[in-house]
C-alpha cells in the first residue's frame, strides 16, 4: 500500500476559512494539539473559528518533541472527552505527534502547519524522539493526513528560521533520493526523483529571494513556502519507501542523540547532515560534482544563516567522545546510511566528520 497524499488539501490566503465547512462535517469533537507559547494566539483564532461551526472542541498541547510519553497523555486526554478528530496545529513535530495519534486510535488527522520548516503536514510517517529530542525511529502510518490546511496567513507568522529549516530539509528530498533510488526501474520513483530535481532548482533560485523577501504578492516566498511543506511532500509519497532517504538524515538522527542546551530545527541539522553527505559521496566514489555541490549549497545556508559544521550546532565532536557516538548511531542497524549504494564504516564516518570539522570551505 502506498500514501501519496492528504485526502483534501487546502492552499492560500484564505485556506482555513475555506477550510472550515468541510471540516465541520468531518469532525463534531476535535481535539486541537499544539505546543508552543508563540503559537497560542493562533491556536486560540482555530479554537474560536470551530466554536463558530457549533463543534465541542477541546485542546491539548505537548510538553516534549513527538515522544511516547507526550503521545500517551495526549491519548488519554482524547478518549477521556470522546474526541473524534485530531486538528494537529504547529510544526513538525506537532505534526507528527497528531498524525501518529489519530492514526493509533482510528481517528481522522486534519493537520494545519503554522511553519515551512518540514513536510510534516502531508506525509504519512511520524517520527519518535526521546522527551529530550533523542531520535529514536520513524514509523509509517495507515495514511495520510485526512485534510491538510496550508494557509499561507499562517506561515507568514512563523520566524524567518523556519523557513530557512524547511529550505535545508527539502533539499535534501533531491541529493538523498537521486543516490539511493537512481538505479531503480519504477516509474513512479524515477518521477518523484525528478520532482525533486525541479524542487531543488526551485529551492536554489528562489530560496535567498524568500527568506528575505515581502509576503504579500511575493511569487518567491510562496513557491518556496509550498516548496517545503507541499512539493517535499509529495516526493515521498509518489516515490514511497523506495525514495529513500540516506546520510544527511542518518547524520541527523545520530546527532540528536548529544544533547545540548540549544535545540536546533530538524531542517537545520539535516543540513549539515547533507554537507557530509556530500563529502562522503566525493570520498567513497570520488564524485567531483559532490565537491560543486557542497560549494553552491553553501553559499545559500550562509545566506540563510543555516549552520554548516556540527561545531555550529554547539557540539563539539572532539570532545566527551562525540565523534564516537554520532558514528556510532551513524552505522548502527536499520540505519538509513546503509540506503547509500555503496559501504560506509564507522571509521569512514568519522575521517569524514574529523576532518570537516576542521577544514573552511573554499567557494
Amino acid at each position: 500500500m502506498q500514501s501519496i497524499s492528504p485526502e483534501t488539501i487546502y492552499r492560500g490566503n484564505s485556506a482555513w476559512k475555506k477550510s472550515l465547512p468541510q471540516i465541520a462535517k468531518l469532525t463534531k469533537s476535535p481535539l486541537i494539539l499544539g505546543r508552543g507559547i508563540q503559537t497560542n494566539n493562533l491556536r486560540n483564532n482555530i479554537f474560536n473559528d470551530l466554536k463558530n461551526q457549533k463543534l465541542n472542541v477541546n485542546s491539548a498541547n505537548l510538553q516534549f518533541d513527538c515522544c511516547y510519553e507526550d503521545i500517551s497523555r495526549v491519548k488519554n486526554i482524547i478518549s477521556n472527552n470522546n474526541n473524534d478528530c485530531v486538528i494537529a496545529a504547529g510544526g513538525g513535530k506537532v505534526l507528527d505527534s497528531g498524525k501518529y495519534i489519530a492514526d493509533s486510535l482510528n481517528i481522522p488527522c486534519i493537520t494545519v502547519p503554522l511553519s515551512a520548516s518540514t513536510c510534516a503536514g502531508w506525509t504519512a510517517l511520524s517520527n519518535i524522539y526521546t522527551k529530550d529530542g533523542q531520535f529514536i525511529k520513524d514509523v509509517a502510518l495507515g495514511s495520510c493526513p485526512k485534510i491538510l490546511v496550508f494557509d499561507h496567513k499562517f506561515i507568514q507568522t512563523a520566524p524567518s528560521r523556519t523557513l530557512a529549516s524547511g529550505i535545508a530539509d527539502a533539499l535534501a528530498k533531491w541529493y538523498e533520493s537521486s543516490i539511493t533510488s537512481s538505479k531503480i526501474d519504477d516509474g513512479l520513483v524515477q518521477q518523484a526523483i525528478q520532482i525533486s530535481r525541479v524542487l531543488r532548482d526551485q529551492l536554489l533560485i528562489d530560496g535567498g529571494k524568500a527568506f528575505k523577501g515581502q509576503f504579500e504578492n511575493h511569487p518567491s516566498w510562496q513557491n518556496t513556502v509550498e516548496a517545503c511543506g507541499l512539493t517535499a511532500g509529495l516526493v515521498g509519497g509518489i516515490g514511497g519507501e523506495k525514495c529513500r532517504t540516506a546520510a544527511a538524515h542518518a547524520i541527523h538522527n545520530a546527532i540528536t542523540q548529544i544533547i545540548t542546551p540549544n535545540k536546533f530545527l530538524h531542517g537545520e541539522i539535516v543540513g549539515v547532515g547533507l554537507l557530509l553527505q556530500l563529502r562522503i559521496e566525493e570520498m567513497k566514489n570520488n564524485n567531483k560534482l559532490a565537491d560543486q555541490s557542497i560549494k553552491q549549497l553553501f553559499v545559500l545556508m550562509k545566506e540563510l544563516n543555516l549552520p554548516t559544521t556540527i561545531g555550529q550546532l554547539g557540539i563539539n565532536v572532539f570532545e566527551n567522545n562525540n565523534l564516537e557516538k554520532i558514528a556510532d548511531f551513524t552505522c548502527r542497524d536499520k540505519s538509513e546510511i546503509h540506503f547509500l549504494p555503496f559501504e560506509i564504516n564507522k571509521r569512514e564516518i568519522i575521517e569524514v566528520i574529523s576532518n570537516f570539522e576542521q577544514q573552511k570551505i573554499k567557494i
